[in-house]
């Protein structure tokens, strides 16, 4: 295993602790199982390294499902070997790219309770519909892109604290004040955010047109490997997602028309409704339904947008404005772990409980004037007054 345990030496020096994610510190890393999902890019393999820092460095192992060591080795062997060595941490980077993850993990836990073991996965990965049952024994964590608060952050622009949900509707105005006080040209931060800001690997000198390769890079290889792989995609299957999603980059907000779309993609309506399925679950767009509505696997959503507006100008060549702060909304709100449906007035309804209507600089109040709860949320402005709240200012959710 010194193959391994060298990897491993060399990860950790390239490795610092000067910022952590938002999820670092709501891990609860005592359980014995844990799974850490998220999109390529997002931060999953720093996270675990900065946690194995912490760790005694004789105790703990680090692997990745594609090290050549898993060429001739198995995933179940590697564990019995390490705990036989007195090993009592063991992290599993890339789980998904490792076939029988699923009955092997399941082993490993049963066979070896004395044995921790974290894993991070592509967020495609259904961990509780796998080949053996892990929902009694993996404790499940998805890690989203970086909220405009942590680029800020990690860009050392200024730390702020999180702000939650009803802070933000009931003291918009003094909190806008108070950051104001500290940065004084947020939407200067926020628009290069939009562009070039959701994944960490992306700093204010990096350019642009690098970040952005990069991240069609990530879109690719998602579609490429990870769905592919865990889906069982053909060549053909992978040709058509990937159209698929080259039509929704195009043309997102996007109400589908199931039927039309299907008909350009040749194929059944029910395959259509899967790839979108698949498309969500791996982090790439969003679906959204209307209040009330079902969530069944082959439910019609009633819009799509992409997951991140760094999507949208990986994609496209000129996403459109409305249509990038839709998305930043809805997405910073899901990544806090908020429902956002489509509103019957109003652009979405937040928990069943906040209307909101999102638009430019001179959007007015005509949609959501006699609606209870009802908030206008204005790109293009620095300051709140009554109910109106830049778009912003959502992204100190986490």
């Amino acid at each position: 295993m010194e193959k391994l345990f060298s990897f491993q030496d060399n990860l950790l020096r390239s490795v610092t602790t000067d910022f952590k994610r938002y999820l670092y510190d709501e891990i609860s890393f005592e359980s014995r199982m844990l799974a850490i999902k998220g999109i390529r890019g997002v931060g999953k393999t720093t996270l675990l390294l900065q946690y194995l820092k912490t760790q005694n460095a004789s105790k703990s192992l680090y692997v990745t499902a594609d090290h050549p060591w898993f060429y001739t080795n198995g995933l179940l062997d590697t564990a019995e070997e390490w705990h036989k060595q007195g090993g009592k941490l063991l992290i599993i980077d890339e789980v998904h790219k490792y076939a029988n993850w699923s009955a092997e993990l399941k082993n490993i836990y049963d066979g070896f309770p004395d044995l921790q073991v974290i894993f991070t996965a592509s967020s495609a990965l259904d961990i509780y519909r796998g080949e053996a049952d892990l929902s009694r024994r993996v404790l499940s964590y998805s890690l989203h892109g970086l909220s405009f608060r942590e680029y800020l952050s990690i860009n050392n622009i200024y730390t702020f604290q999180p702000v939650s949900l009803e802070n933000i509707l009931e003291n918009s105005r003094q909190l806008c004040v108070e950051i104001l006080e500290k940065i004084e040209a947020p939407l200067v931060y926020f628009k290069k955010y939009l562009r070039s800001g959701y994944l960490p690997f992306g700093t204010r000198e990096t350019k642009e047109e690098d970040y952005l390769a990069r991240v069609y890079q990530i879109v690719d290889a998602t579609l490429a490997y990870d769905l592919a792989f865990i889906n069982d995609y053909s060549a053909v299957h992978q040709s058509k997602i990937k159209k698929l999603l080259g039509i929704l980059a195009e043309t997102v907000p996007f109400i589908p028309n199931i039927t039309e779309l299907a008909a350009t993609l040749q194929v059944s309506r029910n395959t259509l409704l899967l790839l979108l399925e698949h498309l969500d679950r791996g982090a790439l767009i969003t679906k959204i339904s209307k209040t009330g509505k079902g969530t069944s696997l082959l439910q019609k959503p009633d819009k799509i947008i992409l997951e991140n507006t760094n999507f949208s100008y990986a994609l496209s060549q000129q996403p459109v404005e409305g249509t990038l702060r839709e998305t930043f909304f809805v997405n910073q709100l899901r990544n806090k772990g908020y429902k956002v449906e489509v509103a019957e007035e109003g652009d979405f309804l937040v928990d069943g409980r906040f209307t909101f209507e999102v638009g430019g600089k001179s959007k007015k109040q005509k949609q959501i004037k006699e609606v209870e709860n009802a908030f206008l949320v204005k790109d293009n402005i620095n300051s709140a007054y009554g109910n109106v709240i830049p778009v912003w200012l959502f992204g100190f959710l986490y």
